[in-house]
């Protein structure tokens, strides 16, 4: 008899845990390491190399318009990745033949310092490659577990977790040193290294791995009974809705799970702009950080390492909002529900834009205001990520049923993916003189105060009316 038939626990963890994890480490290394730079490298190379105060508006939007088309892909290619992997490849062969294609691109970027072009296309590269792994590398780590160690999930996925932002914090202090004591090259090969190294590491755990066969296409999806919903909304049916016509081709099943899908995506609209501003903090809050005073306990930070502050706040401030603040306020009464939580880290991302406004005023009228009022910002904003983001995903996985949450899984990553989008267009038409041209400076970021503000209220009109459907213990039949 199996351990799995006998039900007994194991205390152990898989085998191929330790090389998903130093693979997971390496590979976060790599990626903020280069991203951590990228916003004051492009300006400094390329946009702007003469240091023109004339040029350095236009300049710092086409920073900004690259880096946020560089997340874009990197946050659209998981729903490729997550395709390939479960219908096509298995996500072993998607993993390891992308971390390939990624390592490349990581050495054309490393050899592209002084060519925009070439320099372009290894972020391209990477972009795509890190996202088409993002959507597998998780999944990956539990298919390891069974009924015999499912226990131990919660445990590994902690760790996996604390190495991602392990891998960020590294990489965000030691970095920027290497760039500004011996260049671009080096501080661009450093991440290509590492990435290289993280896909020797996952190469090295081929035997352990267990892995899950692709499933095929699968003719109930979301994007074909979606489709055929709205083809039945524009054919004529005489005595019976839409949703009952889809029944007769599809299962009542999988219509319900579309129709959860539908229920969280009201929510979900409300992430991209979170993600637009949030997504700032790596880039426009990085070019502001150049114009600071960065003085802290008698050390002068480099402009790159004070977006160090945001795993660190996120990391510490999880437990504090988790064991602290939540159970407090539902000791006053006040009862914490995951919209409550969204809503208000909506409104304290807003917070986090005025300081951030105010510091450019002040820049804007020549002074050098103090980097404790960016990391005040660092602080709010993580915890907004807590309300927002973490409940985001927590809210998906309770209200959609178990054959639609890789779905929500992959679509929420399509939120940070449009707001990102929306950033670059808007620093584009700035680069161009359009109609953005005329947000410079602080009013570039009272202009995201404006937007997430109505997106607020908006919110606040769509949660009251939103129908909560809980699915946690609800098994697929």
């Amino acid at each position: 008899m199996s351990e799995i038939q006998s039900g007994v626990q194991k205390s152990g963890m898989p085998k191929a845990v330790p090389y998903i994890i130093g693979n997971e480490a390496a590979e976060r290394f790599s990626f903020y390491g280069l991203r951590s730079i990228m916003s004051t490298f492009l300006v400094a190379q390329f946009f702007n190399p003469a240091m023109n105060p004339a040029l350095q508006n236009v300049a710092e939007a086409k920073s900004n318009e690259m880096v946020h088309l560089f997340v874009t892909l990197a946050y659209f290619a998981p729903l490729v990745g997550g395709i390939l992997a479960d219908w096509f490849f298995g996500k072993y062969k998607v993993i390891l033949y992308i971390s390939l294609v990624y390592a490349i691109g990581n050495l054309v970027l490393a050899l592209s310092t002084h060519n925009l072009t070439f320099f372009t296309i290894g972020l391209v590269v990477i972009a795509a490659a890190a996202g088409g792994i993002k959507s597998c590398v998780s999944a990956n780590v539990g298919d390891q577990f069974d009924k015999t160690n499912e226990h131990l999930l919660s445990k590994i996925y902690g760790w996996f977790y604390f190495t991602i932002n392990t891998g960020s914090i590294l990489a965000t202090l030691i970095i920027p040193i290497v760039y500004n004591k011996y260049g671009p090259e080096l501080a661009f090969g450093i991440p290509g290294v590492l990435m290289c190294l993280a896909t020797l590491i996952f190469w090295m755990g081929r035997k352990k791995y267990v892995r899950v066969k692709p499933t095929g296409i699968k003719k109930e999806n979301f994007v074909s009974i979606s489709a055929y919903a709205i083809k039945q909304a524009f054919t004529k049916n005489r005595g019976m809705g839409v949703w009952e016509a889809v029944g007769k081709k599809f299962s009542a099943e999988a219509i319900d799970g579309i129709q959860a899908v539908y229920r969280i995506l009201m929510i979900f609209a409300f992430t991209p702009i979170f993600w637009a501003m949030w997504d700032q903090n790596l880039s426009e809050w990085v070019l502001q950080a150049t114009k600071i005073d960065r003085h802290i306990f008698g050390y002068e930070l480099l402009p790159e390492q004070i977006q160090t502050f945001n795993p660190i706040f996120l990391v510490s401030m999880i437990p504090v909002m988790t064991y602290g603040v939540f159970p407090l306020l539902e000791k006053m009464g006040i009862k914490v529900t995951p919209l409550k939580k969204i809503g208000t880290g909506l409104l304290l991302t807003g917070c986090t834009f005025v300081i951030i406004a105010l510091i450019q005023e002040s820049i804007d009228k020549g002074g050098q205001p103090s980097v404790w009022w960016q990391i005040l910002a660092y602080l709010i904003l993580a915890i907004a990520e807590i309300l927002v983001s973490v409940t985001c995903l927590e809210y998906a996985y309770t209200h959609s049923p178990k054959s639609m949450k890789s779905t929500m899984s992959a679509l929420y990553l399509l939120g940070i993916s449009l707001g990102n989008y929306f950033d670059s267009l808007v620093n584009k038409s700035i680069a161009e003189n359009g109609f953005f041209a005329q947000y410079t400076g602080a009013r570039y970021f009272w202009l995201f105060i404006g937007i997430i503000s109505v997106f607020f209220v908006l919110f606040l009109f769509v949660a009251k009316r939103l129908p909560e459907k809980s699915y946690v213990g609800v098994a697929d039949e």
